[in-house]
This record gives structure tokens, C-alpha cells and sequence, in this order.
């Protein structure tokens, strides 16, 4: 039986962040140190989840009950402004979400829970959170097992003219309305704000990934042991720090939001040889071309890539 507890954690700037822990009660309670999968025994995993822009746990929690039914521990946070984490009363950007939200969460793994272990699985911008989370604490990096990437692109989808074109118009309609309309539009459960997508926006039609808070002169860069001045701090020069084995995945149905050579060029600076990309579609054999959003919710998913993503946990689990 899967059960969803949930959990409020605080961040630094007021906001209370909601972790939901899904397990699967009659495992947890009879399997508590191994488990076995197909050949193998390893001690059961903790994982963390969480999703993109218009989405709240939803996103995670089949993926989440299926890895739960193997054993694992799963936790799905919720960004600021989602589902049951608070509503804040100050904007907020993806930079926002991966400074605060995320460092609360990690802190509550960490001192409170004492994980020795952890694997994250993120959809879409919940990738773009988890890489600024880990530049701007890079202490966390030796204590993630595994990264599994669904459609995670930050500044690689404009540069075709076509899509170029197509961001300028979303950006220019997002400010004229003040919002995307996500609800109405189908396109997910939480609206977004102008002000929260701008930053995407502007990733994208400048090809780069800029802080929009944090610069050079202040961070603290351990790799090179030199200030950059007043500049903002370049995410993507950072990214061969994160060290943690990557699976990337995308969808050749994605033609907007993470368009599969979007995806590869992020995957591409991480620049570690032991990472892994992944395109799906039926061109390569597989059930589906997917989509933005099926790509990681669908049952063509379920059948074909959660076990992918099993296999890469088991793979990279102490």
C-alpha cells in the first residue's frame, strides 16, 4: 500500500516548502535494510524528485510509487507557489526556487534525516534548479549517487530561427498578460508568473545561463580560486563541477520547451565521458516520440524508461 506523508520544511527566507515522502508501507515494513533486485541485493535507495514550471507532485508521484514499489524512499518537493508548499508573497524566478527551495530540502535530508545516500530524478526545470542548487553548494556533490535528467534544457532552444521566433512571441505574450495561463491552456496545473518565466526566456534568446542575484565577485570559486567581478555568475562555466553521474533523457516529440539538441547541449557541458544521453523516439525503436510532458508521465514511460532509470540508481547505489 503506498503511502504519502507529508513534510513542511522552512527555507532561509520564510517560505515552507512541501516534501512528500511515498513509500510503499507493507515493503517498508517488512524489507528495512536490502532489498533485492532481479540478481542482485542493495540497500534500499532514497530518492529525491521534483518537477518543472505549471506542475506540482503529480509529475513525480507514478514514477515515485513505482520506485517505491521496489523498495525505495522517495521524496517529491514542491517548488515555492505549488501544490502545498506556501505562496510567497514576493516574486520568484528559477534561481529563486534552486537557492531557497532546494537548500531546504537538502538541509533536511542531510541534518535532520542523515541520509548516506541520495539519488535525484528531476523533470524540465526541476533539472535547471538541481545544477544552480549544486554550483552554489558544491558540498552536496560528493553526497549524490546518481542525477536522471526528463527534458532539461536551459539555453538551447532558440537557436534554430523557428524556435527563436516562437520564444520571442511567448515572452512578449507572457508580459502582456502578466502570466502564463496555464490552467486554462491545458498545459499543467499552476499558472506562472511573467516575472518567473522571463528568466527562461532570456536563458534562451541570449544562449546563456546568467544569474539574475548572484556575481562573479562574490562567489566562491573553489576550481579556479578567482573573482570574476562585477559580472553575473556564469551557471554553465561551472557545470564540469558537478561531478555526479548524469543520465539525460529527452523526447524528439519536444519541440518547444526542451528540444532534444537543447537537451544535448546542456548534457555536453557537464563534460563527464561516464554520463549518459539518451533521445528517445521511434526513429531509435522505441514506443513513442514522446512529448514535453509524456516523456515522463505516460504508460509508453512506465514500460520502457522507468526501468532505465532503475537500472541507473542500481548501478550508481552504495
Amino acid at each position: 500500500m503506498m503511502t504519502q506523508t507529508l513534510n513542511l520544511v522552512t527555507t532561509k527566507d520564510g517560505e515552507q516548502i512541501a516534501v512528500w515522502k511515498i513509500v510503499d508501507s507493507k515493503i517498508a515494513n517488512t524489507v528495512t535494510d536490502t532489498l533485492t533486485t532481479n540478481t542482485s541485493v542493495i540497500k534500499p535507495q532514497n530518492i529525491f524528485l521534483t518537477h518543472g514550471t505549471f506542475s506540482d507532485k503529480q509529475t513525480c508521484l507514478k514514477i515515485a510509487e513505482y520506485l517505491a514499489g521496489l523498495g525505495h524512499h522517495c521524496y517529491i518537493m514542491e517548488w515555492r507557489g505549488h501544490g502545498s508548499s506556501s505562496t510567497p508573497k514576493e516574486k520568484f524566478n528559477f534561481e529563486t526556487v534552486a537557492t531557497y527551495d532546494y537548500e531546504a530540502t537538502f538541509r533536511y535530508f542531510f541534518d535532520e534525516l542523515k541520509f548516506d545516500n541520495l539519488h535525484c530524478i528531476t523533470h524540465s526545470g526541476g533539472g535547471i534548479g538541481l545544477i544552480m542548487f549544486l554550483i552554489q553548494n558544491q558540498y552536496y556533490i560528493d553526497k549524490i549517487n546518481s542525477i536522471s535528467m526528463f527534458a532539461c534544457q536551459a539555453y538551447g532552444a532558440a537557436s534554430k530561427p523557428i524556435s527563436h521566433a516562437k520564444i520571442i512571441a511567448a515572452k512578449t505574450l507572457t508580459r502582456l498578460l502578466g502570466r502564463i495561463p496555464a490552467k486554462k491552456l491545458k498545459m499543467g496545473t499552476c499558472d506562472e508568473s511573467d516575472y518567473t518565466m522571463r528568466q527562461w526566456y532570456d536563458w534562451n534568446l541570449q544562449q546563456n545561463f546568467n544569474s539574475s542575484f548572484i556575481k562573479k565577485s562574490t562567489f566562491n570559486q573553489p576550481s579556479s580560486g578567482t573573482n570574476g567581478g562585477d559580472e553575473p555568475l556564469d551557471y554553465r562555466q561551472q557545470m564540469p563541477n558537478i561531478t555526479i553521474p548524469v543520465y539525460a533523457i529527452s523526447a524528439k516529440g519536444d519541440k518547444f520547451i526542451s528540444p532534444a539538441y537543447g537537451c544535448r547541449q546542456l548534457f555536453d557541458d557537464f563534460k563527464n565521458s561516464d554520463n549518459v544521453f539518451r533521445e528517445y523516439s521511434r526513429s531509435n525503436g522505441d514506443l513513442d516520440d514522446y512529448t514535453h510532458s509524456r516523456i515522463m508521465v505516460s504508460r509508453n514511460a512506465a514500460t520502457e524508461i522507468w526501468p532505465t532509470v532503475t537500472a541507473w540508481i542500481k548501478k550508481h547505489s552504495n
